[in-house]
């Protein structure tokens, strides 16, 4: 192809001469050049902009423009998953990055489990969770779904936001944090699964976090503290008293760190009730307690358990106790 432009000259005649050099020199460049277009065929092709000399122009360019935290492909921010956050922020009590340093302070060396009470699954595992496990006095289903506010919000979702907000202020204070579940599963553990997680890690403390689903007009949250059970597997009776203590504590820095009252229709307005018939305090050979932080179905109650900033209270009240508890 001829090419005609300001700088064009009419070719002159060539010299004979030159023309065995000229034809070594062309037959050199000829596959050179050949390499040269092939190579810029394929960077056009393989997922640049496709402009040779941007790429060549500006190498941080060809990778494209780097995905930020939490957005989407179109660049808006996504909530994160049951946080109701928006991405480039850690989601309430989500763990530090395994490489970080191991946090010191007054629960360094004390092993707390946390128990987020059922699975955001279980409501598409109905056949596995209504299974009979053995919880020593007799036999119960493995899991239930929980409960949810009139206005849908669930209580497995509840109680995982409480357990990670909890787990990070645990964390802070140096104490090793290890969950029964944190959404990485389809549905349960089992009650009796929960139990064995807790004593198998030598917990000094376990708390299963709830919420009620009582009748409106119940109000109120209440710590349920273990019996005394010696039958088949279940053997509380080196636990009651610790658990007792535990529970005391929860309770008294619940009330007070989130201004709620203790529970008008469960444990006589003591915010304390003991059961038996709970297949994870049952088996439980660690001090442990439940607590429902509320009632779910009463409408003054959810809007509280619904409020991320009243979480953040139940969880620092959780904490609070949890802390003086290990501390003595």
């Amino acid at each position: 192809m001829s090419y005609v432009g300001p700088d064009f000259e009419p070719p002159r005649p060539p010299r004979r001469p030159l023309r065995g050099p000229l034809t070594v020199a062309v037959a050199a460049l000829v596959p050179g050049a050949l390499v040269g277009w092939l190579v810029w065929q394929a960077v056009g092709d393989s997922g640049g902009d496709g402009s040779a000399a941007q790429a060549s122009s500006s190498p941080a360019s060809s990778s494209g423009r780097s995905a930020s935290p939490g957005a989407s492909d179109d660049g808006k921010e996504q909530p994160d998953a049951g946080t109701g956050q928006t991405g480039g922020s850690e989601e309430p009590g989500k763990s530090p990055p395994a490489s970080a340093p191991a946090a010191s302070g007054p629960l360094k060396g004390k092993v707390v489990v946390i128990d987020p009470g059922h699975n955001p699954g279980n409501f598409q595992h109905t056949s596995d969770i209504n299974r009979k496990v053995n919880i020593g006095t007799n036999w119960k289903e493995c899991d239930t779904t929980g409960t949810s506010t009139n206005g849908g919000y669930t209580e497995a979702k509840f109680t995982l936001d409480v357990s990670r907000r909890l787990r990070t202020l645990l964390e802070e204070q140096g104490a090793t944090v290890k969950f029964t579940q944190d959404g990485d599963r389809a549905w349960g553990p089992c009650v009796d699964e929960r139990a064995r997680i807790g004593n198998k890690a030598g917990a000094d403390a376990v708390v299963s976090v709830h919420a009620d689903g009582s009748a409106a007009g119940n109000r109120g949250f209440h710590v349920i503290l273990p019996g005394s059970v010696h039958e088949g597997d279940a053997d509380t009776r080196p636990i009651v008293t610790p658990s007792r203590e535990l529970g005391e504590r929860i309770a008294g820095n619940f009330l007070r760190a989130t201004g709620s009252a203790p529970s008008n229709y469960v444990g006589d307005r003591t915010g304390l009730d003991v059961r038996e018939d709970l297949g994870g305090l049952n088996l439980s050979t660690v001090p442990k307690v439940f607590i429902e932080c509320g009632n779910m179905r009463d409408s003054k109650d959810a809007a509280q358990l619904t409020s991320g900033a009243w979480r953040q209270k139940a969880a620092q009240g959780i904490s609070e106790g949890i802390v003086s508890f290990l501390r003595g």
